[in-house]
């Protein structure tokens, strides 16, 4: 029988193959993980869009001393609707419905605005590494007057990923999914916070 002296090198078929064994074990006790990892990396980042989508309305309110829209919209098309369940959106100067393909533009100066142009400023869609994520708004549209106060009524936006799909909210906090919430005041405060965290022990909760 031939043995391994000290002069050979490499490994045996055996050797190789409790290696990948072992590699494969550690694969699949690891996959679920990375699976949740990725599933929250997702969700963070459409809630870090939709805060810095609302950010720029705001801000653009107080730049150009006139109210501004942050919009939720069903698609980027030119046959959008408003929506409260999408995370495509659009800042503009006025409704977007039915304008959502068009290029941004700026009102002509000197030159009243027409209330019949969206005059858009920003869009984003929601394929932009936002796929498989849930939203649930309490409204379409946050409008901001030229203080950055919002004009429409405070409401919340919550990010998530639904247990079912027709569920009509996201699922209670403390799921293993992340679960991010949007908030606006009515002085135009915007914040982003996680409801399975308490705001009176941890400043990231809601």
């Amino acid at each position: 029988m031939l043995t391994r002296t000290e002069n050979q090198l490499g490994f045996t078929l055996v050797e190789l193959i409790v290696v990948i064994l072992v590699i494969a074990v550690l694969m699949g006790l690891a996959a679920p993980s990375i699976g949740i990892w990725v599933q929250n990396a997702k969700l963070r980042t459409t809630a870090d869009a939709i805060l810095n989508g609302m950010q720029m309305a705001r801000a653009e309110s107080v730049k150009r001393n006139t109210s501004v829209r942050f919009q939720l919209t069903d698609t980027l098309t030119n046959a959008c609707a408003l929506s409260t369940t999408s995370s495509n959106w659009v800042v503009s100067l006025n409704d977007v419905t039915g304008q959502c393909g068009s290029a941004p533009a700026d009102p002509p100066a000197n030159t009243a605005v027409n209330a019949a142009l969206a005059y858009i400023v920003q869009t984003r869609a929601s394929a932009e590494g936002s796929t498989g994520v849930d939203v649930v708004a309490g409204q379409s549209a946050f409008i901001f007057n030229g203080l950055g106060r919002l004009i429409s009524p405070p409401a919340d936006i919550d990010v998530c990923k639904k247990t079912n799909p027709g569920d009509a909210a996201c699922p209670a906090a403390g799921n293993v999914l992340r679960f991010m919430r949007i908030t606006v005041t009515a002085g135009g405060t915007i914040r982003m916070c996680n409801p399975a965290l308490s705001i009176s022990t941890n400043p990231q909760g809601c």
